[in-house]
Protein backbone atom coordinates (compact mmCIF):
# COMPACT_ATOMS: atom_id res chain seq x y z
CA UNK A 1 0.00 0.00 0.00
CA UNK A 2 2.82 2.43 0.87
CA UNK A 3 4.68 1.84 -2.37
CA UNK A 4 1.67 2.71 -4.52
CA UNK A 5 0.90 5.90 -2.62
CA UNK A 6 4.47 7.11 -2.95
CA UNK A 7 4.61 6.36 -6.66
CA UNK A 8 1.26 7.99 -7.33
CA UNK A 9 2.24 11.04 -5.31
CA UNK A 10 5.58 11.31 -7.16
CA UNK A 11 3.95 11.13 -10.57
CA UNK A 12 1.37 13.72 -9.56
CA UNK A 13 4.03 16.18 -8.39
CA UNK A 14 6.20 15.67 -11.48
CA UNK A 15 3.28 16.27 -13.83
CA UNK A 16 2.20 19.41 -12.03
CA UNK A 17 5.42 21.26 -11.32
CA UNK A 18 5.56 23.59 -8.35
CA UNK A 19 6.05 27.19 -7.37
CA UNK A 20 7.06 29.13 -4.32
CA UNK A 21 3.48 30.28 -3.75
CA UNK A 22 2.10 28.91 -0.50
CA UNK A 23 -1.58 28.30 0.03
CA UNK A 24 -3.52 27.90 3.24
CA UNK A 25 -3.70 24.29 4.40
CA UNK A 26 -7.06 22.64 3.82
CA UNK A 27 -9.35 22.12 6.79
CA UNK A 28 -9.92 18.45 7.53
CA UNK A 29 -11.99 16.87 10.29
CA UNK A 30 -10.43 13.44 10.72
CA UNK A 31 -12.49 10.70 12.40
CA UNK A 32 -12.08 10.05 16.11
CA UNK A 33 -9.68 7.23 16.88
CA UNK A 34 -7.53 7.71 13.79
CA UNK A 35 -3.85 8.62 14.21
CA UNK A 36 -3.30 11.96 12.45
CA UNK A 37 0.03 13.16 11.12
CA UNK A 38 1.44 15.75 8.76
CA UNK A 39 3.83 14.16 6.30
CA UNK A 40 7.12 16.02 5.88
CA UNK A 41 8.85 15.35 2.53
CA UNK A 42 12.20 13.54 2.77
CA UNK A 43 15.12 15.87 3.37
CA UNK A 44 12.95 18.84 4.27
CA UNK A 45 13.36 20.42 7.67
CA UNK A 46 10.08 20.52 9.60
CA UNK A 47 10.45 24.28 10.26
CA UNK A 48 10.66 25.10 6.54
CA UNK A 49 7.34 25.86 4.88
CA UNK A 50 6.48 23.09 2.43
CA UNK A 51 5.35 23.80 -1.12
CA UNK A 52 3.57 20.47 -1.11
CA UNK A 53 1.55 19.61 1.98
CA UNK A 54 0.42 16.14 2.90
CA UNK A 55 -1.87 15.26 5.76
CA UNK A 56 -2.57 11.66 6.70
CA UNK A 57 -4.80 9.75 9.10
CA UNK A 58 -4.24 6.09 9.92
CA UNK A 59 -6.68 3.63 11.42
CA UNK A 60 -4.99 0.80 13.31
CA UNK A 61 -6.40 -2.33 14.88
CA UNK A 62 -5.98 -3.15 18.58
CA UNK A 63 -2.56 -4.70 17.85
CA UNK A 64 -1.30 -1.58 16.06
CA UNK A 65 -1.50 -3.01 12.54
CA UNK A 66 -2.65 -0.55 9.86
CA UNK A 67 -6.16 -1.17 8.56
CA UNK A 68 -6.82 2.05 6.61
CA UNK A 69 -4.98 5.16 5.48
CA UNK A 70 -6.52 8.44 4.26
CA UNK A 71 -4.30 11.16 2.85
CA UNK A 72 -4.78 14.61 1.36
CA UNK A 73 -2.01 16.15 -0.75
CA UNK A 74 -2.00 19.80 -1.80
CA UNK A 75 0.40 20.82 -4.59
CA UNK A 76 0.80 24.35 -5.97
CA UNK A 77 0.49 24.59 -9.75
CA UNK A 78 3.12 26.58 -11.60
CA UNK A 79 1.73 29.83 -13.00
CA UNK A 80 0.55 29.34 -16.59
CA UNK A 81 0.79 25.53 -16.38
CA UNK A 82 -2.31 23.69 -17.61
CA UNK A 83 -2.92 20.38 -15.87
CA UNK A 84 -4.59 17.52 -17.70
CA UNK A 85 -6.32 15.99 -14.68
CA UNK A 86 -7.64 13.03 -16.67
CA UNK A 87 -4.08 12.24 -17.83
CA UNK A 88 -2.67 12.60 -14.32
CA UNK A 89 -5.33 10.28 -12.92
CA UNK A 90 -4.63 7.70 -15.65
CA UNK A 91 -0.91 7.79 -14.77
CA UNK A 92 -1.62 7.43 -11.07
CA UNK A 93 -3.95 4.49 -11.70
CA UNK A 94 -1.38 2.85 -13.98
CA UNK A 95 1.30 3.31 -11.30
CA UNK A 96 -0.86 1.58 -8.69
CA UNK A 97 -1.47 -1.33 -11.03
CA UNK A 98 2.22 -1.69 -11.92
CA UNK A 99 3.39 -1.45 -8.32
CA UNK A 100 0.99 -4.10 -7.09
CA UNK A 101 1.69 -6.26 -10.14
CA UNK A 102 5.42 -6.29 -9.33
CA UNK A 103 4.68 -7.70 -5.90
CA UNK A 104 2.45 -10.53 -7.14
CA UNK A 105 -0.94 -8.90 -6.71
CA UNK A 106 -3.56 -8.31 -9.38
CA UNK A 107 -5.54 -5.09 -9.55
CA UNK A 108 -8.63 -3.98 -11.38
CA UNK A 109 -9.59 -0.31 -11.39
CA UNK A 110 -12.91 1.16 -12.37
CA UNK A 111 -13.31 3.81 -15.03
CA UNK A 112 -12.23 7.29 -13.99
CA UNK A 113 -15.45 9.19 -13.38
CA UNK A 114 -16.56 12.69 -12.29
CA UNK A 115 -17.21 13.46 -8.65
CA UNK A 116 -16.61 16.34 -6.27
CA UNK A 117 -14.01 17.08 -3.62
CA UNK A 118 -15.13 19.83 -1.29
CA UNK A 119 -16.32 22.66 -3.57
CA UNK A 120 -14.32 21.44 -6.58
CA UNK A 121 -15.19 19.25 -9.54
CA UNK A 122 -13.00 16.17 -9.37
CA UNK A 123 -12.20 12.81 -10.92
CA UNK A 124 -12.19 9.51 -9.04
CA UNK A 125 -11.11 5.92 -9.53
CA UNK A 126 -11.07 2.88 -7.23
CA UNK A 127 -8.77 -0.12 -7.56
CA UNK A 128 -9.48 -3.54 -6.08
CA UNK A 129 -6.31 -5.49 -5.33
CA UNK A 130 -6.47 -9.28 -5.17
CA UNK A 131 -4.08 -12.10 -4.42
CA UNK A 132 -4.89 -15.48 -5.93
CA UNK A 133 -8.45 -14.28 -6.53
CA UNK A 134 -8.95 -13.10 -2.93
CA UNK A 135 -9.81 -9.40 -2.39
CA UNK A 136 -7.14 -8.05 -0.02
CA UNK A 137 -7.06 -4.26 -0.50
CA UNK A 138 -8.95 -1.38 -2.08
CA UNK A 139 -7.61 2.05 -2.94
CA UNK A 140 -9.48 5.15 -4.14
CA UNK A 141 -7.92 8.24 -5.69
CA UNK A 142 -9.75 11.54 -6.04
CA UNK A 143 -8.05 14.39 -7.92
CA UNK A 144 -9.23 18.00 -8.14
CA UNK A 145 -7.88 21.30 -9.44
CA UNK A 146 -8.31 24.83 -8.17
CA UNK A 147 -6.96 27.88 -10.02
CA UNK A 148 -3.44 27.52 -8.57
CA UNK A 149 -3.56 24.27 -6.58
CA UNK A 150 -4.01 20.56 -7.21
CA UNK A 151 -5.42 18.17 -4.63
CA UNK A 152 -5.34 14.41 -4.32
CA UNK A 153 -7.42 12.71 -1.66
CA UNK A 154 -6.64 9.02 -1.42
CA UNK A 155 -7.80 6.30 0.88
CA UNK A 156 -6.81 2.68 0.99
CA UNK A 157 -7.18 -0.26 3.27
CA UNK A 158 -7.65 -3.91 3.86
CA UNK A 159 -10.81 -5.16 2.14
CA UNK A 160 -12.99 -5.49 5.27
CA UNK A 161 -11.69 -2.28 6.87
CA UNK A 162 -12.21 -0.35 3.62
CA UNK A 163 -15.86 -1.41 3.52
CA UNK A 164 -16.38 -0.80 7.25
CA UNK A 165 -14.82 2.70 7.03
CA UNK A 166 -17.01 4.05 4.21
CA UNK A 167 -19.06 6.27 6.55
CA UNK A 168 -15.90 7.73 8.11
CA UNK A 169 -14.42 8.43 4.67
CA UNK A 170 -17.68 10.03 3.50
CA UNK A 171 -17.70 12.21 6.63
CA UNK A 172 -14.16 13.43 5.93
CA UNK A 173 -14.99 14.19 2.31
CA UNK A 174 -18.17 16.08 3.25
CA UNK A 175 -16.41 18.19 5.90
CA UNK A 176 -13.32 18.95 3.81
CA UNK A 177 -12.73 22.64 3.10
CA UNK A 178 -10.28 23.38 0.29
Amino acid sequence: MTRSRISSFGIFCLLLGSTGVLAVDPQIHWPAGWQVEEVVPDGELPKQPAQVSRQRAIKNNENGATLMVMELTRTPIEAGHKVNLQGVMLEMRKSIQKDFGRTGYQSVCNKIHPTTLSRLEALETTCVITENGRHVLSQTLVGALDSDTAYVFSYAGQAKAYEASKDEVRSVRESLKL
